[in-house]
């Protein structure tokens, strides 16, 4: 049974990218061959036949599944889900990883993947893509496919499935199995491919995963066996060495299928048994080969350098992984050690925040492809004192081990995970069938089962007992005490004697730290700072759809309400104050980078991030902050019982802001680290310089400097975001299931309690957003990354506002089809890129400053080859009128990606956002379908014709330090 929980502790997103490299499999697998030999005792006299999925286990089926094995031994599992309405989602999963591959096979299961999506005996090589978006399927989310060390995964979400489109997909799936297009020219055209994917991944991040593999699974087949494969191997690849992997692998036995959607059970298992009993091969297949366990005579220290990446330790205690039956009392022992690590983390979380020797640390227990059960500690110093911090954590940890928490703590994490399971409870009815299909496979390549979110949740109800100080002490000694032991030390800069300074401090004894308890919380929201007398409603007036509204108080705060049970238990709360970007100059620079983190932990009034922790724990409250074009904004998702006072500390975040100095801190000790590796790569480059360039370098798009990032105090901070918070318009919007007058109180008593707010003029030079001006010849970057990397772009400026609605929602259909074209000749047929993109960017809030972008990352001596194939791909847009066919590919995935999102309450609330300052967001809103989907093939041509033009281009290019285009 699988459980993940979102973690309490805060994490910086400008340290989004450090350790990545690191990141292993977070879930249990094991081999099919190893199931338990006994067989779990049910409670019943009468023998129950457990279904294939349950057959080791005592947990509770789950009933809305139907499962059955076909005679070809290939099993499945079908269920009818309808969120959202007319979808259905298949996955088809085969037993066949990296893991499985031998020496002179690196890479085939994932190139074998490649191969079967390309053709097959039902379908001409690269036609399925074609058939799939004919049936509204957006290639890349609603068709995809992924490889791991232990599996491999298809997924198809088939909107608006109808019986015809079912039955053709299913023939195409079947064929992908059992009879792919494995011929020496879609060999040699998908090894392309791959290699550009390879080619693309390589950089740092990539090339620490791979040395950190190689350490911490040393000995085993996970160490050398990345999913990627290698360029000898890949290269080596033939027709018949392929074919040979296929037959050994994919085999109906190693298959699992699994349906959710709008669908009858039946008529879904009888789709399987009319596609797939016909699926045999002959011979025996490959057994399952050895993982290996951890070797304790492999080194236990080692230090990687890579130019550019902050500074970063990770520590594992490695223990052989072992099948289990995956029982109840199995759960309650892996909820238990959860438990435990919670607590470390939280304590971790609290010495960060307090300025201590490390960024962030925090502890994970992982079972990673079947090959390990480890306990993880990964740790980011500030600066390079790294033994300092990792004499601190260690310290940390050793309290841990040494005495056991108290019941105070205990109940904390407790509350916070009951909380969570219980959400997932009242979610369920609108769970998607994509998630619950996903789901089912993922428990099989785990080796484990699925239960319904009430199950889970009663299974950690019922082992709350077993959950005592003690329990909690023997967990985190076993988590953190026995196995194999490694550390891994990376740094972006040699130090001489490192490897020896890690051993030393990683041999040094250490106590146990002295105040890295908690003190019990006792914060509740009465000590919040008191608003106002709550405002009066000035008017109510219907607006958008049936049902929703624009509210009005005394004090100029409106409200756009859409109560609805569209999402049971669910409220979402959007308030979007002030004018964002437009009330920031585009000359002179302010922290705005800081805010996402440093703006919200700063606190509200006197309590710092630590008591609101504690005020919200065991709620579904949250709080994220956002810069948008012209709001700024605070958002969360909620429930019924907890969006009054979601409300309530939005408001006083405005009324009574904190400013504890401790995050601004933080928050630039991250950025400066973070900051070198911004250079890495063309991507990363692009990431930092590209937005900036393509609003002709207007400050609000920049990225700050290292000097900026250092010069920044409390007080700027402070200067810069107190009068944002006190000025400017306030709208809130509520869509969910709340009662409309009860929510229209709350907002009064909230929002609707502040004072009156000024609203300056926004100066017109904020209100202007400027494309670059043309070039002939593409503005150069260089990164210091691979030199085999380049990065390229090209735009093109279109306009802003609302004055050509229509005909900017008509774009997104153009550049569709323009990213179908440049897929089919960058990648599908010449493998010169992996992933280019097109994309539209219409700007509501400014007059002017849209673009359509196209970019991609190539090698070097491609790059003038990209621009080429580019430059000839719009001139034939422009040239002549796209076919119908094509036109539909593009607007069927359209259609049924609106339909989609439009049962849901995010869609709306987004369409909706500025709506009470300008009512043409509204009547936006309405026309949104018809803009789209009433283009034809000459509105496409003039499109083209009108902003695909040579003279106005703007391009860039990423190259190598050193190197040269092509």
């Amino acid at each position: 049974m699988s459980l993940s929980f979102r973690r309490t502790a805060a994490s910086l997103s400008v340290l989004s990218l450090m350790l990545s490299g690191l990141a292993v499999p977070a879930q249990a697998q094991a081999p099919l061959a190893t199931q338990t030999d006994t067989p779990v005792k049910q409670g019943s006299a009468k023998a129950q036949a457990r279904p294939w999925l349950y057959e080791n286990s005592d947990v509770p089926i789950d009933p809305a599944w139907r499962f059955g094995t076909l005679p070809n031994g290939l099993r499945y599992a079908v269920r009818r889900n309808g969120v959202p309405p007319g979808q259905v989602s298949i996955r088809l999963r085969v037993d066949v990883g990296s893991l499985m591959e031998k020496p002179d096979e690196l890479g085939f299961a994932h190139f074998m993947e490649h191969l079967t999506m390309r053709g097959s005996k039902h379908v001409p090589d690269g036609e399925s893509k074609r058939i799939w978006q004919r049936l509204g399927v957006t290639f890349g989310s609603d068709s995809n496919a992924q490889t791991t060390p232990t599996g491999t995964t298809y997924a198809l979400d088939l909107p608006q499935a109808t019986p015809a489109g079912l039955g053709e997909s299913m023939k195409i799936l079947s064929g992908m199995m059992t009879e792919p297009n494995i011929v020496d020219s879609a060999v040699a055209a998908e090894r392309a491919v791959v290699l550009a994917e390879m080619r693309e991944a390589y950089g740092p991040q990539m090339r620490l995963s791979d040395a950190s593999r190689l350490h911490f699974f040393a000995g085993q087949p996970l160490a050398d066996h990345a999913p990627i494969g290698t360029v000898k191997t890949l290269t080596g690849a033939t027709a018949a060495s392929a074919e040979a992997f296929h037959q050994r692998w994919y085999r109906p036995e190693n298959a699992v299928i699994s349906i959710a959607g709008d669908i009858d059970p039946v008529v879904a298992e009888q789709l399987i048994k009319d596609h797939f009993s016909a699926w045999t091969v002959p011979g025996q297949g490959a057994t399952q080969p050895d993982f290996g366990e951890p070797d304790a005579k492999r080194p236990a220290t080692k230090v990687l350098v890579e130019a550019g990446v902050p500074t970063g330790i990770t520590m594992a205690f490695l223990r052989p992984w072992k099948p289990r039956a995956d029982t109840i009392v199995y759960n309650q022992d892996k909820l238990t050690d959860m438990l435990a690590l919670q607590i470390i983390n939280r304590r971790l979380e609290q010495a960060a925040r307090g300025g201590g020797s490390f960024l962030q640390a925090s502890a994970d227990q992982q079972d990673v492809s079947r090959s390990v059960d480890g306990t993880f500690i990964t740790i980011v110093p500030v600066a390079d004192n790294w033994e300092k911090a990792l004499a601190d954590v260690r310290a940390i940890i050793e309290d841990a081990k040494a005495t056991p928490p108290s019941k105070e703590e205990i109940d904390r994490e407790y509350a916070q995970f009951d909380t969570a399971l219980a959400v997932q409870v009242e979610n369920y009815d609108t769970e998607a069938g994509a998630k619950q299909a996903s789901d089912l496979v993922s428990a099989v390549d785990i080796r484990e089962t699925t239960v319904s979110p009430q199950a889970a949740l009663d299974i950690f109800r019922s082992g709350k007992p077993m959950m005592t100080p003690q329990k909690m002490l023997e967990s985190t000694q076993r988590l953190f005490s026995a196995g194999v032991f490694r550390a891994l030390l990376m740094m972006g800069k040699a130090q001489p004697g490192a490897e020896q300074k890690l051993a030393a401090a990683l041999a040094e004894p250490v106590a146990a730290a002295k105040n890295a308890r908690l003190a019990n919380g006792t914060v509740t929201m009465d000590d919040l700072p008191k608003l106002g007398a709550p405002g009066t409603v000035v008017s109510r007036t219907p607006v958008g759809l049936q049902g929703m509204e624009t509210v009005t108080f005394s004090n100029g705060v409106k409200l756009t309400l859409f109560a609805n049970d569209a999402e049971t238990e669910k409220v979402r709360i959007n308030v979007r104050f002030g004018h964002g970007q437009l009330d920031l100059s585009p000359t002179k620079p302010v922290p705005s980078w800081a805010a996402d983190y440093a703006l919200v932990a700063s606190g509200i009034g006197k309590l710092g991030q630590r008591e609101l922790d504690d005020l919200t724990n065991g709620r579904r409250m949250g709080f994220d902050f956002s810069v948008d074009d012209d709001a700024f904004e605070m958002a969360a998702v909620t429930r019924p019982a907890d969006y009054k006072d979601q409300l309530k500390l939005f408001a006083t975040k405005l009324a009574q802001p904190g400013w504890d100095p401790a995050p601004i801190a933080r928050v630039k000790a991250g950025a400066i680290l973070a900051y070198d590796a911004m250079s890495r790569s063309p991507d990363a480059v692009l990431g930092r310089d590209l937005n900036w360039l393509l609003h002709s370098k207007d400050v609000r798009y920049r990225t700050p400097s290292r000097q900026e990032i250092e010069a920044l105090t409390p007080q700027a901070f402070r200067a810069t975001w107190e009068p944002i918070l006190a000025s400017g318009p306030i709208e809130v919007q509520i869509f969910g299931q709340v009662k409309a007058d009860d929510a229209i109180q709350a907002v009064a008593a909230t929002f609707g309690a502040l004072p009156a707010r000024a609203d300056k003029p926004v100066p017109a030079a904020n209100k202007v957003s400027r494309f670059p001006a043309h070039v002939e010849v593409p503005v150069v970057l260089r990164h210091k990354g691979d030199k085999e990397q380049a990065g390229a772009v090209m735009a093109w400026p279109t306009a802003g506002g609302f004055a050509m609605t229509r005909e900017a929602r008509q774009l997104e259909i153009l550049t569709q089809i323009f990213n179908d074209r440049l897929f089919d000749k960058l990648r599908s047929a010449e493998g010169a890129a992996y992933s280019p993109s097109v994309q539209n960017n219409w700007p509501f809030s400014f007059d002017s400053g849209g673009y359509i972008l196209v970019s991609s990352q190539v090698k070097p001596e491609k790059v003038n080859y990209f621009y080429g194939i580019v430059k000839d791909t719009a001139a034939d847009l422009v040239a002549k009128p796209v076919s119908d066919d094509e036109l539909q590919r593009a607007v069927a995935p359209m259609r049924q990606m609106l339909a989609r999102a439009s049962t849901g309450n995010v869609f709306w609330m987004n369409q909706m956002e500025g709506a009470t300052r300008d009512p043409r967001y509204v009547e936006a809103m309405r026309t949104m379908a018809a803009d789209l989907l009433s283009v034809t093939p000459a509105n496409v041509q003039a499109l083209a014709g009108k902003y695909l033009v040579p003279g106005k281009s703007w391009s860039a290019v990423v190259l190598p330090e050193g190197v040269t285009a092509k």
